[in-house]
C-alpha cells in the first residue's frame, strides 16, 4: 500500500471542539491521484509508484511523457511525484487511483513542501541575530559583525551565516494531527501549519515516527478505613 499522496495547500480556518476550545487548521486538497508507473525490485531494486495529481489545468507534454501516459493507459498529469510502498502492502498498478480515504480522524501524517520565497535577507532576518546597539553611535545596528581572523586562518570558514536568499526550500512538517477527512469534496484539515501559500503542492504521507497520544489517567482515591 502506498504510503502518501500529493494534494494542495488550500487555505487556513479553525475547528471548535466539542469542549469548546479552538484549534488552528489547514485545509488541503489531498489527491485523487492515479498511479502513473509502478516500480518494483525487480526492475528498478526498490519499490515505490509514481503518482499524479488529477487536476483541472490542461497540461501540454511532449512526446516521450504522452508514450509514457499512454503505455500506464492514464490521463496526462502536470503534477508527478514517487511515493514510496509500505512493507508488506498490497501492491499497485498502473492505473490504480489513491484518494484521501487513505487517512482517518486522529492519524498523524507529515507534510512536506516548498515554503515561501523571502528573496535576499540579511542576518537579523534570516539567522534571527540580535544585532548591535540601537544608539550611542554604535553604527553597527544590523551587521553580521566580524566573519573570521585576520592572522589565522585568514579566510572565511565554510557555513558561516551570512545574509543571502531565504525561504523557497523544502521544508518537512512532522506529526501534524488529522483533525477531519472529507471524503466527498478529497479534503484532508489538519492541525497546525503546512509550509508554502495557497495553491501550493504538497506530498502528504503518513507520519514515519508518529508521536504517542498521552491520556492522563486519574486514579481513584482510597477511601480510609476507620481505626
Amino acid at each position: 500500500m502506498v504510503t502518501g499522496l500529493i494534494g494542495k495547500k488550500v487555505g487556513m480556518t479553525q475547528l471548535f471542539a466539542e469542549d469548546g476550545t479552538v484549534h488552528p487548521a489547514t485545509v488541503l486538497r489531498a489527491g485523487p491521484c492515479v498511479v502513473v508507473q509502478a516500480k518494483t525490485i525487480a526492475t528498478d531494486g526498490y519499490e515505490a509508484v509514481q503518482l499524479g495529481f488529477v487536476d483541472a489545468r490542461p497540461t501540454k507534454e511532449n512526446k516521450p511523457s504522452q508514450g509514457h501516459f499512454k503505455k500506464a493507459g492514464v490521463p496526462a498529469t502536470r503534477v508527478r511525484r514517487e511515493m514510496p510502498l509500505a512493507v508488506g502492502g498490497d501492491p499497485l498498478k498502473a492505473g490504480d487511483q489513491v484518494n484521501v480515504s487513505m487517512f482517518a480522524d486522529g492519524d498523524r501524517v507529515d507534510v512536506i513542501g516548498t515554503s515561501r520565497g523571502k528573496g535576499f535577507q540579511g542576518v537579523v532576518k534570516r539567522h534571527h541575530f540580535a544585532g548591535g546597539g540601537g544608539s550611542h553611535g554604535s553604527m553597527h545596528h544590523r551587521a553580521p559583525g566580524s566573519i573570521g581572523q585576520s592572522s589565522y586562518p585568514s579566510r572565511v570558514l565554510k557555513g558561516m551565516r551570512m545574509g543571502g536568499h531565504m525561504g523557497d526550500a523544502r521544508v518537512t512538517v512532522r506529526n501534524l494531527k488529522v483533525i477531519r477527512v472529507d471524503l466527498e469534496n478529497n479534503l484532508l484539515l489538519v492541525e497546525g501549519a503546512v509550509p508554502g501559500g495557497p495553491n501550493g503542492i504538497l506530498m502528504i504521507r503518513k507520519a514515519i515516527a508518529a508521536k504517542k497520544v498521552r491520556v492522563a489517567q486519574v486514579e481513584p482515591v482510597k477511601k480510609k478505613g476507620k481505626r
